[in-house]
């Protein structure tokens, strides 16, 4: 398994940056790099809050597993390819004097051996320049 983080300063307070994070269904709305999204369960909050989103040609389904208000949202993420095992996106919020530290950590598993390992770090990248326009756009929408 690989990590790859990514931070960015927001001058916004926690409860600011998370009023958006937790509208699960809108991350279209400021994501640049989603194209549309939409909640495919009746639940809208909390683990189990299941999204699907289109980034290019590409669907993918994000199910919630872990949701602490005002800290921290976690979504395993499916419909990437089948060489890989798990991908899991955890956003966490940490107040700072002047807002909020806005940190997005993508863990890739596709495997023990070395190939399954040069497989997750590539796609672990890929993950991670995502990762970056979605910290942008997030902290583009709070500005």
């Amino acid at each position: 398994m690989i990590e790859l983080t990514r931070s960015v300063e927001i001058a916004s307070p926690p409860a600011e940056v998370w009023a958006v994070l937790r509208d699960f269904g809108a991350i279209s709305q400021w994501a640049a790099n989603v194209d549309h999204s939409w909640l495919m369960s009746e639940q809208t909050e909390g683990p189990g809050a299941v999204r699907r989103i289109q980034t290019g040609p590409n669907t993918i389904i994000e199910t919630v597993e872990e949701w602490e208000p005002g800290s921290t949202l976690s979504y395993c993420i499916e419909g990437l390819p089948p060489v890989v095992k798990s991908v899991v996106n955890t956003w966490t919020i940490t107040p700072t004097p002047t807002g909020s530290t806005v940190t997005l950590t993508s863990r890739v598993d596709a495997g023990p051996r070395p190939p399954q390992k040069l497989i997750a770090r590539a796609i672990g990248h890929k993950l991670a320049e995502a990762s970056e326009q979605m910290l942008t756009g997030l902290q583009e929408a709070l500005a």
